[in-house]
């Protein structure tokens, strides 16, 4: 059974897949339902959804188009949680395979560095981490990529260990590949699964990160966000309570649907597991 048809099996990530979809193309056709800037006072403020044309989920406090604001809001957040993600494998995975590869003082050198980084409450250090930096798209995902390596750096090591002493890898030694070959050619490519698995879980955590960065005030003052959409509107939830509940809403399903694809995925990657449970 091939990769696509034992995700197909798992409903849950067919439907995650779906949301998901739906909220990659409000990102993308956000510049052309709504070319103007979602800043842009354009109504009376607290007009409520659905009661002009043009303002299907109405306004916030200062008069905002909140359905121009929450499609704007998904680039953003989708930006933050994809490119965090990168880097945040991008430092974990070459730390995890050369501790586990190599084992030793390297290894425990390198998992002492990584624990230094999981004695810190991630919120609490990236709220220092953006507050040092000041408030941008640039040093929210610096911040969130430097709180959410250590656990791809510890997966990718325990994969690395179980590994290292197998024969086809025993093999690439005998016929005098180097170890930076080996690594990148025989180990690396068998321990992408659960890489690829952690790493959606990882853009869903990344994204709800981002929003209580903004929620607190501590997002880019230039970008939109839903972060910040139910930070503006925390005084007037009972006036206006439309203003937090579809940002609110939208930052829910984001985060569902990333953990629904992630448990396919991991069905899928894991046909095993998959039969066990």
């Amino acid at each position: 059974m091939s990769f696509f048809a034992r995700f197909a099996q798992n409903r849950g990530a067919l439907v995650g897949l779906i949301i998901l979809l739906v909220i990659i193309a409000m990102a993308i056709l956000a510049p052309l339902l709504f070319p103007e800037s979602p800043w842009r006072m354009v109504q009376r403020p607290f007009l409520p959804p659905l009661s002009q044309d043009g303002f299907p989920l109405g306004t916030d406090t200062m008069g905002r188009n909140v359905a121009s604001g929450l499609m704007h809001g998904a680039w953003v957040s989708l930006l933050i949680g994809l490119v965090s993600t990168s880097v945040a494998l991008l430092i974990g995975v070459p730390l995890g395979a050369i501790a586990g590869y190599y084992g030793g003082i390297i290894d425990d050198i390198l998992m002492r560095f990584t624990e230094f980084f999981q004695t810190i409450p991630n919120f609490a250090l990236a709220i220092v981490l953006v507050a040092i930096m000041q408030p941008s798209i640039t040093s929210i995902v610096l911040a969130i990529a430097i709180v959410s390596w250590p656990p791809v750096a510890r997966l990718v090591r325990a994969e690395f260990m179980s590994l290292r002493n197998r024969e086809y890898v025993e093999a690439a030694r005998l016929v005098g590949q180097s170890n930076t070959t080996i690594i990148l050619r025989q180990i690396l490519p068998n321990t992408l699964s659960p890489i690829i698995v952690l790493a959606s879980l990882m853009v869903a955590t990344a994204i709800l990160l981002e929003s209580a960065l903004s929620f607190l005030g501590l997002g880019d003052p230039n970008v939109m966000s839903w972060g910040y959409m139910i930070g503006a509107a925390r005084t007037v939830i009972r006036q206006a309570w439309w203003l937090s509940f579809f940002p609110g809403v939208a930052i829910l399903l984001t985060v569902l649907a990333l953990n629904l694809v992630g448990e396919g995925l991991d069905d899928a990657l894991n046909p095993k597991l998959s039969r066990e449970r």
